[in-house]
């Protein structure tokens, strides 16, 4: 019995505009909102609403039909802003009770890396947008680009989650198989589900390629692959980004018809059936237990962290950026708040990453500057007028606890000063 795992990642960032070194302190307006409403409506007409009426489709169609979603907080924002059709075909999906809506951090960043109460903080506001949304309360997490090591397992099983999702590199697997459920080292009750990388990409990257020597690819091929796993495997878990069908798949490429063929011709073979992550959880024991210490992603070639953070920029920028988070937090300026948050999104990160090689025309495709190093000037740009946001605002508060204060002492000798809390969420 093999179980196919389909899951899609829905993400679209706020996108920074050219912001020059001459506007710091003088404009906080960082956000290229036309670029990023042109984009959105773009990939919303290519592939989020046909894609949506396809799966909606698939699953009228097939009873046995199940995928499952993971959605930024950030893309969801703009939906609800601008594209509340767009949305409403989510929740129409969602309704059909065979959809599973998956956490993450809200604004798709790395913080698990660099602050574990921003972390948390994040995770918290994305079950609550998905439980407002949605009316759904999500059992398995898949952090920012799969990226995934035994602390993050921990971690995750702490907060109250059954299961979550990272990429099946082969560095980590060895000879071992993605298609089988595993235990974190570091957990007691987690499970791990691996995405089978070559599938999945077979779908998501090499669809199109007329180079690739398995092309076309059509659903009875791709189908006689995944039935080939029988007797090998528990899973079949095919990760990818939306975006793949009529974004980085366009529809002339025929992958919606692909899509449309393939459910039926997986239930073909008797022992194939389909899954959501935790319902493969839920049926099927863990083979082993895994130990991945260092730290894996699904991105590029390497399934690392170089994509965000493999030049000195990338570095420089994310680690000045979670510098400023006690005077951001402190501050109380939901405004200023929600600007640093917005600035954690990843895409900002890649935007300035310098590989040019394999990856390279991946990199190039997403960028919207016309360079890493423009992304990086305004990106730190960005920053330097956000820290002198924050150090005003400091100062406006401590101007008006003090105030505060004095009016208090005036009042009633017997009154005891009170310091300002800045534990609390804002």
């Amino acid at each position: 019995m093999v179980s196919v795992c389909f899951y899609f990642q829905v993400h679209q960032p706020y996108r920074l505009r050219r912001y020059s070194v001459f506007e710091i302190g003088r404009n906080s307006n960082y956000f290229n909102e036309e670029r990023n409403m042109h984009e959105l409506r773009k990939i919303a007409e290519k592939c989020y609403l046909p894609a949506n009426m396809l799966m909606l489709e698939l699953l009228n169609r097939h009873k046995e039909f199940r995928i499952a979603y993971s959605f930024s907080g950030v893309v969801l924002e703009q939906f609800e802003q601008s594209m509340p059709d767009v949305l409403r075909s989510f929740q129409d999906l969602a309704s059909t009770g065979r959809v599973e809506i998956l956490d993450e951090t809200y604004y798709h960043s790395l913080s698990f890396l660099y602050s574990k109460d921003e972390f948390r903080k994040q995770v918290a506001l994305h079950r609550a947008a998905i439980k407002r949304l949605f009316n759904y309360s999500p059992q398995v997490f898949r952090n920012t680009e799969l990226v995934y090591n035994n602390e993050l397992a921990h971690f995750i099983e702490e907060m109250g989650y059954k299961g979550i999702l990272a990429e099946g590199a082969d560095h980590i697997l060895g000879w071992r198989s993605p298609n089988f459920i595993y235990k974190p080292k570091t957990t007691e009750h987690v499970k791990l589900l691996l995405k089978n990388y070559k599938l999945s990409d077979d779908i998501a990257f090499r669809f199109s390629n007329r180079g690739w020597e398995e092309w076309p690819l059509t659903a009875p091929k791709f189908s006689q692959w995944v039935s080939a796993v029988n007797g090998n495997g528990q899973t079949v878990n095919l990760f990818m980004d939306y975006e793949t069908f009529g974004e980085h798949q366009w529809e002339d490429t025929g992958i919606f018809e692909f899509m449309r063929y393939l459910p039926g011709e997986l239930l073909k073979h008797p022992d194939n059936n389909f899954k959501t992550p935790s319902e493969v959880i839920d049926t099927y024991p863990t083979m082993a237990e895994l130990d991945m210490h260092s730290i894996v992603s699904w991105a590029d070639i390497e399934r690392d962290l170089s994509a965000w953070l493999g030049n000195n920029m990338q570095q420089s920028a994310i680690n000045k950026l979670y510098a400023l988070e006690r005077a951001v937090i402190k501050s109380r300026d939901k405004e200023l708040i929600k600007a640093w948050r917005r600035l954690q999104i990843s895409d900002h990160f890649y935007y300035m990453c310098t590989k040019w090689f394999n990856d390279g025309d991946v990199h190039k495709y997403f960028n919207p500057h016309d360079s890493p190093y423009e992304a990086f000037i305004s990106f730190m740009n960005v920053l330097n007028d956000l820290e002198i946001r924050a150090r005003k605002a400091l100062r406006k508060s401590s101007t008006e606890n003090s105030v505060l204060d004095n009016r208090g002492a005036g009042a009633s000798g017997s009154l005891q000063r009170q310091q300002p809390s800045y534990n609390g969420l804002t």
